[in-house]
């Protein structure tokens, strides 16, 4: 498999209510890339993400799931996690690796209760955070309010990249920051591009201006550029929301038809080319209080963040790189305890799914198995 360096990994966590449509959207897009030839569906129990016995008898995710997907010369890392507050760790610890958290709402209810209790830690850790309005062709979907509960949720901070459009029974998507129309066939997948139909292009140019200035918000140069050019072009307007998100003070807006693979590819498109990496991340800090420089070149350090256990297999590890680069029968000193662990094979896991791979660099998110000293939340 390919080695990806750190700015072209990302690490995105979907989160949101039960039912909202998460294991589908990460199902759509492992099928997008090419990754898995036929989509498998909840209802089915044959989705990469829902493997385990209790999520097919119960019919939603029980386990926070770590898959991969490349697209376009980026890996990406999706972590599927439930929509039940009763397991809030596992989403707590995803949530924790995470370089973009993905917020994925049913448009048919907007923001629930428990998108309201996954909000809260996700403010706490301060991360990088997009929407994603999911469902947006069912019969009632209620785009608008869906959009007024996430305003009201986060406040003005929320930007609409997207909206849904209904035109001559053809469902499209207008993006305003490529400010084009994405036409959908009823299979879905790739969309005819077309320009923005006129009765829709003021409201289109005035999403347009309100992205613009809050992209320049967020950077002090881009703010200068703004305020001589009067406008910024596609490339500093992603500047100026990668920063934003950053700042946790941006947070796009996208909808998209999961089950009917409708904008999830342009989704990906953005988690590549704007969505931060963990090269973009603030330097995570050692229980001494010494910064962890995210550089391929540095020392390895391996943050544990989810153990389970597999008949057949026995414990099995789940692991970020947080520096330098881990690779086979690497011999490493667990923090909290000084004992020694040796890496002696070494995966990147899609569901139940084995890839052995040589090594993992920094950014990266992978798995090992049967570490005799080590449980989760150690370094």
């Amino acid at each position: 498999m390919k080695i990806y360096d750190d700015k072209h990994i990302k690490n995105v966590v979907f989160v949101g209510a039960h039912n909202s449509g998460k294991t589908t959207l990460a199902e759509t897009m492992l099928f997008e890339a090419g990754l898995i030839n036929r989509r498998g569906t909840v209802e089915n129990k044959n989705t990469v993400s829902d493997y385990h016995e209790i999520e097919h008898e119960r019919g939603n995710s029980i386990f926070a799931t770590p898959l991969h997907t490349e697209w376009r010369n980026f890996k990406i890392n999706i972590i599927d996690t439930l929509g039940l507050d009763d397991f809030i760790g596992e989403i707590i610890s995803s949530i924790r690796v995470a370089d973009t958290i993905v917020m994925v709402l049913n448009a048919q209810h907007g923001v629930e209760v428990g998108t309201e209790i996954i909000w809260n830690y996700i403010d706490k850790f301060h991360k990088p955070t997009l929407f994603v309005i999911n469902q947006i062709d069912h019969i009632n979907a209620k785009f608008e309010e869906s959009l007024k509960s996430i305003k009201k949720l986060v406040g003005k901070n929320a930007v609409q990249i997207q909206y849904p459009l209904l035109l001559n029974g053809a469902q499209c998507i207008i993006d305003v920051l490529k400010m084009k129309m994405y036409k959908f066939k009823p299979q879905g997948g790739k969309p005819e591009k077309l320009e923005i139909p006129k009765d829709q292009m003021e409201w289109a140019k005035e999403l347009n201006n309100e992205l613009i200035e809050k992209a320049a918000e967020n950077d002090e140069p881009l703010m200068e550029l703004f305020f001589e050019k009067g406008t910024l072009n596609e490339d500093e307007m992603r500047q100026g929301i990668k920063a934003g998100m950053l700042n946790h003070e941006l947070f796009p807006v996208f909808c998209v038809s999961a089950l009917n693979d409708m904008g999830t590819g342009r989704l990906m498109g953005f988690i590549d080319n704007v969505a931060p990496s963990a090269a973009d991340l603030t330097p995570e800090q050692s229980i001494d209080g010494e910064e962890i420089i995210a550089s391929k070149e540095n020392p390895t350090v391996l943050f544990i963040f989810k153990t389970v256990y597999q008949p057949n297999l026995g414990q099995i590890t789940f692991f970020k790189v947080i520096s330098g680069e881990v690779k086979l029968n690497d011999k490493l000193i667990n923090s909290r305890n000084d004992e020694t662990e040796v890496i002696n094979q070494l995966f990147i896991m899609d569901g139940k799914d084995r890839q052995p791979v040589n090594k993992l660099t920094v950014g990266d998110i992978g798995a090992t198995l049967k570490l005799k000293y080590t449980e989760t939340n150690d370094t």
